[in-house]
């Protein structure tokens, strides 16, 4: 005998229906663009694509709720996060969450700076919000430009690429955002040495399991959701991660998997000139950089393939010896 669905289970489901025309309806309303004005793109506008959310529908964070380490038990001690230090006080953004959010706005002592992630391109940039000398927040427009998120700032809803670290439309196009240092590690490894740190709460007033990865399998396929500009040379897998560094339009990738063939842990290399420390973390798959007076240096961590489409003409870090 088949049985009837509960009075409960068809009041969710008229509920999702409802939800999603509610959605689609908005998607179409705001059409192929989310609404953003493009006309005075420095990108072609072809290749800006929708990404199927609206805009705000992957919804950023403002005034994030922190916890003291000791409450972060929705923490695993392998799950990645992003750690930022600012005036002396530390936080760590899970990736967890970001995966679900994408930029998190907040401040330390009244300096606001945006910590954004893109999932599709594993790349984590934090950036100081700080514009024509007015604090700025940061939404996720919905859009991508090869495969990366494009930010859009409340003030003025003009459109930003994270890896470009610049605005490509709308009133503030071809300004520059001012990248800041960040660690992409282990909670396991952000806690032996920040052990004062916060951390962003999983109390983040969404409804989301942010113990479910919802790219899950997407790091280890060779496959991307968007087609890119530059298709990079499968000398690398297309998620090998690499951290990136550019000087004065000279771009150069350290592939993990070269540093892991390194003798040494801590090295020297230089792009374009300038001269960088680095020092390599096998275990938490993490490297530091800094300049030659010790300050640690802003870099583009992702996958290979995203740096490439952007900057088809970089250098790439050979290990010594290979």
């Amino acid at each position: 005998m088949r049985l009837l669905p509960s009075k409960k289970t068809r009041i969710l489901a008229l509920v999702g229906i409802l939800l999603g025309v509610i959605v689609y309806k908005y998607a179409s309303s705001a059409g192929p663009t989310n609404g953003f004005d493009l006309s005075n793109s420095i990108l072609p506008v072809e290749q800006i694509l929708h990404g199927g959310p609206p805009r705000d529908g992957i919804p950023a964070l403002f005034d994030p709720k922190l916890v003291v380490a000791a409450q972060a038990g929705y923490l695993k001690p392998d799950d990645r996060i992003v750690g930022i230090v600012l005036n002396g006080e530390a936080r760590a953004y899970p990736i967890p969450i970001l995966n679900w959010h994408e930029i998190v706005n907040d401040e330390i002592e009244g300096q606001g700076f945006a910590v954004t992630y893109c999932p599709l391109c594993g790349t984590a940039v934090a950036f100081d919000a700080t514009i024509d000398g007015r604090s700025t927040d940061f939404g996720v427009s919905g859009l991508l430009y090869n495969s990366d998120v494009l930010l859009y700032d409340r003030e003025t809803e003009s459109l930003w690429s994270q890896i470009l670290s610049k605005s490509i439309a709308g009133e503030r196009v071809g300004k520059q955002l001012t990248p800041l240092p960040i660690s992409h590690t282990s909670w396991r490894d952000w806690l032996d040495t920040h052990p004062d740190t916060l951390v962003l709460s999983d109390d983040t007033g969404h409804f989301r399991d942010y113990q479910r990865d919802p790219y899950a399998g997407y790091e280890q396929s060779r496959y991307t959701y968007f087609a890119v500009n530059n298709e990079a040379p499968d000398n690398y897998h297309p998620k090998e991660v690499v951290l990136g560094l550019g000087i004065d339009g000279v771009y150069r990738a350290y592939p993990f998997i070269e540093l892991d063939k390194q003798d040494k842990t801590r090295f020297s290399d230089s792009v374009n000139g300038t001269r960088f420390n680095f020092e390599w973390d096998t275990e938490n798959r993490s490297i530091t950089v800094t300049d030659t007076e010790g300050q640690p240096v802003a870099g583009v961590q992702g996958f290979w393939f995203a740096w490439f489409a952007f900057h088809p003409d970089t250098e790439v870090f050979k290990a010594t010896g290979s």
